[in-house]
């Protein structure tokens, strides 16, 4: 798989199923989107059902154009989409991506499916992408976020300041985590353990 077919990219494994999000998902994400919790920490929330059709819009056209490339996360076990995530800032010269834009609904945070599915991306970007960093950032206030990537062995980088406006006007202050592809072998058994990254078409 290239960077140019990312668009086409569809990943899987036992816990979950990854693929480009479509206009036609609009009924599976009304039922998970409106959730104010969600979008606490996220520089865009969906509180109504202009914002729902405006994310999608903005997925499919971020996908289509590889701005970013905008994956549904899908729960294996009922085929039901559970939540969002994303390749963006590809600069596919340096070797390098940001995985991001996540998040899944309540009844699927600790279940497993949002570490599942970032196996399958961190791992389709070392080992098909052949990237040399992988990177996160997350708003400084959202202690869960920064939790959970400690938790995937992502390594805190840094703060940067002033980054940009959240809904509100709040100026967030991001913090930036990253994977290189020499600390991936290390990472990937000590944090993933026995979990399967899962076929890649």
């Amino acid at each position: 798989m290239s960077w140019e077919k990312l668009p086409q990219l569809e990943l899987a494994n036992d816990r979950v199923s990854l693929r480009r999000i479509r206009i036609s998902d609009i009924g599976g994400f009304r039922e998970i989107a409106f959730e104010p919790d969600t979008w606490r920490y996220f520089v865009s929330s969906i509180a109504t059902e202009q914002d729902l059709e405006e994310f999608i819009e903005t997925a499919v056209r971020d996908t289509l154009t590889g701005t970013r490339i905008v994956f549904a996360i899908i729960d294996n076990r009922s085929g039901r989409i559970v939540g969002s995530s994303a390749y963006g800032n590809l600069t596919k010269a340096e070797r390098r991506l940001e995985i991001g834009w996540s998040w899944v609904c309540e009844a699927a945070r600790r279940t497993g499916i949002n570490r599942a599915a970032k196996l399958a991306l961190i791992e389709h970007a070392f080992t098909e992408l052949d990237c040399e960093r992988v990177e996160f950032k997350t708003d400084v206030l959202n202690t869960g976020a920064r939790e959970g990537l400690r938790g995937i062995g992502a390594r805190e980088e840094g703060v940067l300041r002033s980054f940009n406006y959240m809904p509100g006007g709040r100026r967030r202050d991001v913090v930036y985590y990253s994977i290189l592809r020499g600390e991936w072998p290390t990472v990937r058994q000590q944090r993933f353990g026995t979990l399967t990254a899962g076929e890649r078409g």
